[in-house]
């Protein structure tokens, strides 16, 4: 019960005192406090009405995965909420692993089976597995790195952890490329395809997918942002500069703060237009500015075979109904599917 208080004293302070009081700025917020005051954060929910076996499925490799699946973003705290101070120990006060458990449950009773993590994640899908019986399969990221050994010993540990995917941190993968060792991707994705799962390359830069097939590497997907740029927060497109997320942020309003991860959409639907690979396009909602009733057909539409997607629990039954209207909806793409 004491945690029960604690937890519900810091949200009802949080989003009280971020959106004033008995007004909350968001409908994600109105939300959060009112399963809060309500005590809805807590209690058992009714089963969604979602046909979980409505949701359509891609193959990367031998491993089936619905068109829609979870992001980790939410569950690890990393909110990419520009300049609001608090929405990170927000996410995380109400995340705890009881209701991530309630999340994994409702993504998979909706159809969802897999989703991506970060390797600090793993341990909290295995005490899943073990207490709920889930069978959400998971793709977790590695970092790819000069000392090989340490990649083998890295790959090993998170297969045996359970990680039914692999594939390259993307700002880590980024480094690599503007760095010019395209050749430490390659023997990433060596030993990733060695350790017997589907190895994949992430990136936020298109300069790396595009560096990786100019080179030839053979991965099996790739894990790259895509999202529109009509978002109010979104950089001007005549100030942005590549590498923008690895460099110091400046204090103009004009540069780059948290707030854009696909620098030029068209040129990567073109790009990716040309590659035959399943491509798993994440941030399609530019981290929660693009509501997904117009990111996910958009993102579909233009080339994605499969959408990851943050989601809280209260969020996830109408995402996947949006997913399967928005499925329903492409008749026809320039990019044939490719997963």
């Amino acid at each position: 019960m004491p945690e029960k208080t604690d937890r519900r004293s810091f949200l009802n302070r949080t989003l009280l005192g971020a959106a004033g009081v008995g007004t909350a700025a968001t409908l994600e917020e109105k939300i959060l406090l009112a399963a809060v005051e309500e005590g809805k954060a807590d209690g058992p929910r009714p089963k969604p009405d979602a046909d979980p076996k409505a949701m359509p499925c891609g193959k990367i490799g031998k491993v089936s995965i619905s068109r829609l699946f979870l992001g980790g973003n939410l569950i690890g705290g990393w909110a990419h909420s520009r300049d609001l101070l608090y929405v990170s120990r927000l996410f995380k006060a109400y995340n705890t692993e009881q209701k991530i458990f309630e999340t994994l449950e409702l993504a998979e009773q909706c159809g969802i089976n897999t989703v991506l993590i970060d390797p600090v994640s793993q341990n909290v899908l295995e005490r899943y597995r073990k207490e709920r019986g889930g069978k959400i399969q998971t793709m977790v990221c590695m970092h790819p790195s000069t000392d090989e050994t340490k990649m083998r010993d890295q790959i090993a540990f998170l297969v045996d952890k359970g990680a039914t995917l692999l594939y390259t941190h993307g700002e880590v993968t980024d480094h690599h490329t503007m760095n010019g060792r395209i050749d430490v991707l390659a023997k990433a994705l060596e030993l990733m395809k060695k350790a017997g799962v589907p190895a994949g390359i992430g990136s936020h830069s298109l300069e790396t997918p595009m560096a990786c097939e100019k080179h030839g590497l053979n991965p099996d997907y790739y894990v790259k942002t895509f999202h529109m740029d009509r978002y109010w927060s979104a950089t001007p497109k005549e100030y942005r500069q590549e590498w923008c997320w690895y460099k110091p942020q400046s204090s103009d309003r004009t540069g780059y703060h948290d707030n854009i991860w696909c620098l030029d959409a068209d040129k990567t639907a073109a790009f990716m237009e040309t590659v035959s690979r399943p491509w798993v396009a994440f941030k399609v909602m530019a981290a929660g500015a693009i509501h997904p009733g117009t990111a996910f057909p958009w993102a579909f539409r233009n080339g994605a075979d499969f959408i990851v997607a943050g989601m809280f629990d209260f969020q996830i039954e109408q995402d996947v109904k949006i997913a399967l209207s928005a499925l329903a909806s492409v008749r026809q793409r320039k990019r044939p599917w490719c997963a």
